[in-house]
């Protein structure tokens, strides 16, 4: 829908929210609030005082719409227009460093000397229990 070819007749039974959404389409870029605004009044020959008297309104009207989004300095433009934008590639690119960091630290946990038991001699470890003693808890109170 063009703003242009729509009649006066027509836009008087739109809410203002849906004449803001096809002015910001319209043109395409963002806008301020007051601008917007602007158009509608002068459009609809609604005057000064209804400018002033319903600016806040519209503000309100605006700000709950998840249609529209407020940038900075004042601006208002359409949320369609300020999407996120997901990129495939991007996302396999941080996979693939995960992917690389995992397998740098696997490598470093097998190349540990520390890290694997095959080397230890099972006899060695034997010797290390032969001084071991065994002691009940009703032999503690006894001395030997």
């Amino acid at each position: 829908m063009k703003f242009k070819t729509v009649t006066k007749e027509e836009l008087e039974l739109m809410p203002f929210d849906d004449i803001a959404y096809v002015i910001l389409k319209e043109k395409g870029k963002k806008m301020k609030i007051n601008e917007i605004f602007k158009i509608i009044c002068d459009t609809l020959e609604l005057g000064e005082s209804a400018f002033e008297n319903q600016i806040a309104d519209f503000f309100t009207l605006l700000a709950t719409e998840k249609r529209f989004i407020q940038l900075e300095k004042g601006y208002w433009d359409l949320r369609e227009n300020h999407t996120a934008e997901i990129r495939i590639k991007d996302i396999e690119d941080e996979l693939n460093e995960e992917e690389i960091m995992e397998e740098d630290y696997s490598d470093s946990e097998e190349n540990d000397e520390y890290s694997e038991t095959k080397d230890i001699d099972d006899d060695e470890a034997d010797d290390d229990l032969k001084d071991l003693v065994i002691v009940d808890e009703e032999d503690e109170g006894n001395d030997l």
